[in-house]
């Protein structure tokens, strides 16, 4: 099994692992990351909560997660874990984003071009369908949501 394959299955046991935990603190799960770092396996956790995160949650959440993982133990070998605020161009992962976040700017990247391209920057319209709903200064493109590599919003 390939690193992409193990990342998929570790990011989707940690998620179900820790979502309930996260929500048991009133926040929310952005997202799960496990990365090659520098110094080897990063599992990053992206937390939120209405009026934003502070250290004093992240902490909190950090080191009850480690104890979860510590017991389950969803990703084998070491890794560093981090907790972290989603920052300002928050990441747009689940359907649920892309309705909330309607009428903001984000900055999309497909898997495969759609019309010839990778990248769409412009206004997030909603999702329908299926499919996300972003309007860029030349047109508006529906992008299916299984397309979408990565996806933020873009304030600065």
């Amino acid at each position: 099994m390939g690193f992409e394959e193990r990342k998929q299955q570790i990011e989707a046991k940690v998620s179900e692992l820790i979502e309930p935990l996260v929500m048991y603190n009133q926040m929310e799960l952005v997202c799960v990351e496990y990365v090659k770092g520098p110094r080897g396996p990063v599992l990053r956790l992206v937390i939120d909560r209405k009026g934003g995160v502070t250290l004093d949650d992240c902490t909190r959440i950090s080191r009850v997660a480690g104890d979860v993982l510590d017991v389950h133990d969803p990703v084998p070998g070491s890794y560093n874990l981090e907790v972290s605020s989603p920052g300002i161009n928050r990441p747009l992962v689940k359907e649920k984003d892309y309705e909330r976040f309607a009428g903001q700017k984000v900055l999309i990247r497909t898997v495969s071009a759609v019309d010839g391209r990778k990248k769409f920057k412009g206004i997030l319209k909603g999702f329908r369908d299926g499919k996300v709903i972003v309007e860029t200064s030349a047109e508006e493109f529906a992008l299916p949501l299984e397309d979408i590599a990565k996806a933020r919003l873009n304030i600065l």
